[in-house]
């Protein structure tokens, strides 16, 4: 059991009862109840955006909040469309999405440059992977479309897998010159094992499988998924080979595996994926307080210490964990206690604020705690929305009615990625175009691989060879 330092009240939450905030009154037995909390809980999100407006740049949330946290939070706001059914924000949120596109179309803006991490780029990429399995209102031909952005964003973090040291893995960072790229950690290889394990289903290429089993095969190989306890860890330095690792856990990291693996699941139907979820999912009371089943972040919330990113991770866990629920439905009773709890605890944190609705980060004192943000607001919409899955449906593929277009070619340079074409399928592979592609891969990391001085990069040019033959 992990004890908070310093003074805490910890709720006693009816499960299902009337949760009475001063601010916010929701039944979460009912429907509609929910959905009226939502829209206010939703409107205080939207409170921080204003990239809609003359002069403003879309897509950027307010309050100086790194580009990921507006991607991830363009998230938030496609879970509430999807399962509240309130359009409002669906012209806005497309807009911005669209617009932080950059010039290749890979959510790899410039003016991103001397920050970007494969971590940060890869939320945005989930971000139209659930466009597309939501099946949010296409963009125009001309624009890039949803699965597309996603196979994008797929494709540029596995190209920079790197064997150099640690035998694998992607590092934090992008680029050679960000602080951070001598670290390789969890949720930079995460987000490609869920982007992987999203797209074989949505799509049915089984490659992007082989990929998530190689990063789960990797994370597991270098202890940053721990074989025995299967907690998640953070990372490691590379010039320690990735033996020395930081221990350090985090909510969303854990998730975005637990995630990975219910999809994964999901596709294969499989005992060894069932048996990585489970043994994941065994590890849920690390981030929960005490016997409460209230979600709280371990690593800073005691200390008060969260800065803004770590303050809106709890809204991926409860995020992802409602996935879960709709891809494993066997894992609806313990998680479904879990989220309500959290929702019915996260609720009475919003009679904060000028407005009386603003909500807060800690989930543990039954009230607002002072602290608001762009992630605090996420994290509690997440929570209360959860409460809507038993009236959704499960993410849609491309045959069950998912419409998103794709471009297996998206993000490599290859073959006009920034021409949207349907996902393939088996029998639409022409053996003509499977040879151009991997003769272009073969000339494209041929040359990535000189400019890297061969330094262990043979393997990587293997890999891309087979990725490209087989999305043809």
């Amino acid at each position: 059991m992990r004890h908070v330092r310093g003074t805490v009240i910890v709720l006693g939450c009816a499960l299902l009862g009337a949760v009475a905030g001063n601010g916010i009154t929701v039944d979460l037995n009912d429907q509609a109840s929910i959905k009226s909390a939502a829209r206010i809980v939703a409107d205080g999100l939207m409170n921080y955006y204003h990239g809609n407006e003359t002069g403003r740049e879309p897509g950027l949330f307010d309050g100086g909040y790194y580009w990921w946290e507006s991607g991830a939070a363009w998230g938030s706001m496609l879970d509430y469309w999807f399962y509240t059914g309130d359009d409002t924000y669906v012209d806005v949120a497309k807009q911005g999405m669209l617009y932080q596109v950059g010039t290749d179309w890979d959510y790899m803006p410039k003016e991103q440059t001397l920050s970007l991490g494969n971590d940060d780029q890869g939320f945005w990429g989930i971000t139209a992977m659930m466009a597309a399995e939501r099946n949010f209102t296409n963009p125009s031909s001309d624009q890039p479309q949803w699965l597309a952005l996603a196979q994008a964003v797929f494709n540029s973090i596995a190209l920079v897998w790197d064997t150099q040291y640690c035998s694998g893995g992607v590092r934090w960072q992008k680029f050679v010159f960000n602080n951070g790229y001598d670290y390789k950690n969890s949720i930079s290889n995460g987000v490609l094992f869920q982007l992987g394990a999203r797209l074989q289903r949505y799509t049915g290429n089984e490659t992007y499988g082989y990929w998530a089993e190689k990063v789960w095969d990797w994370e597991s190989s270098v202890g940053f998924i721990d074989n025995s306890t299967y907690y998640v860890y953070d990372g490691a330095q590379v010039e320690t080979n990735c033996q020395v690792i930081n221990k350090i856990q985090w909510t969303y990291n854990m998730a975005c595996y637990m995630a990975g693996a219910a999809y994964m699941y999901n596709y294969t139907q499989s005992d060894t994926w069932k048996t990585r979820l489970d043994n994941l999912i065994s590890t849920l009371d690390v981030f929960l307080y005490g016997g409460t089943n209230i979600i709280y972040e371990p690593a800073c919330e005691p200390s008060q210490s969260c800065n803004p990113d770590q303050q809106s991770f709890k809204a991926y866990m409860a995020r992802w964990m409602g996935a879960t629920i709709q891809l494993a439905p066997y894992t609806t009773p313990q998680l479904s206690t879990v989220l309500t709890t959290s929702a019915d605890a996260a609720i009475r944190t919003c009679n904060g604020g000028s407005d009386g609705v603003t909500c807060g980060y800690t989930w543990l004192t039954g009230t607002y705690d002072g602290k608001y943000g762009l992630g605090e607001q996420m994290a509690a919409l997440e929570a209360l929305q959860s409460q809507l899955i038993p009236y959704s449906v499960a993410p849609y593929t491309n045959t069950t009615g998912g419409s998103s277009t794709g471009n297996p070619s998206a993000g490599t340079g290859l073959l006009g990625s920034q021409t949207a074409r349907p996902a393939s399928t088996t029998k639409d592979r022409a053996g003509a175009w499977v040879i151009t592609v991997a003769l272009s891969a073969v000339a494209l990391l041929t040359s990535i691989w000189m400019a890297l001085d061969g330094k262990g990069e043979t393997k990587k040019l293997q890999d891309w060879i087979r990725v490209e033959s087989n999305f043809a």
